[in-house]
């Protein structure tokens, strides 16, 4: 009897926390424009994220890099796959570099997060942290601006539309959880 309620205590204090993790990562996702894909990506590490606006910051800059560098080699495998015309080859050339200029800012947004410690440098370091990811967003805007053309080959526009707009989509979401980590 003893150890049936020892059991069920251990046992209820090993949910708590990833429920209350769960719930926080819930009700941040909700304050972004894009809830339901933010808890998407975001609610399988609940457990590691707790309940730390510096860690869900953190998390949802990995996922975009992640997506970002799944984004390129899906787009890659496409490109090597299908006979595209050279304009369609150009355009994606230029979405490609634009992705890489997107992952590397992403990149350097993730090591800086993990550097930034309160203190008199913390608001240059988050202006900067800022500014990287609203880049990355403007580096994937800029890549759909190739396949606007009546003469691309639809479903590789479409293609490339639903996969920048993923990570673009995903950017968005980092970034209103650094400027929420910024704001203390």
């Amino acid at each position: 009897m003893w150890q049936s309620i020892l059991a069920l205590l251990i046992f209820s204090l090993a949910i708590s926390p990833t429920r209350s993790n769960t719930i926080f990562i819930h009700k941040s996702c909700n304050t972004t424009l894009y809830p339901q894909l933010c808890y998407l990506y975001l609610s399988r590490f609940a457990t590691r994220i707790g309940t730390s606006p510096r860690l869900l910051a953190q998390t949802a800059l990995a996922a975009t890099l992640s997506n970002t560098r799944q984004t390129t080699k899906k787009l890659l495998a496409y490109s090597r796959t299908h006979k595209l015309t050279k304009r369609e080859m150009s355009a994606l050339k230029d979405c490609f570099e634009e992705i890489d200029d997107s992952a590397y800012e992403l990149h350097k947004s993730m090591v800086e997060m993990g550097k930034v410690h309160m203190g008199s440098e913390f608001s240059f370091n988050m202006n900067s942290i800022e500014t990287w990811v609203s880049a990355a967003l403007t580096d994937d805007d800029t890549c759909t601006d190739g396949f606007s053309s009546k003469n691309m080959n639809g479903e590789l526009k479409i293609m490339v539309r639903k996969h920048v707009l993923n990570i673009a989509h995903l950017a968005s979401v980092a970034l209103s959880f650094v400027n929420n980590f910024a704001k203390g």
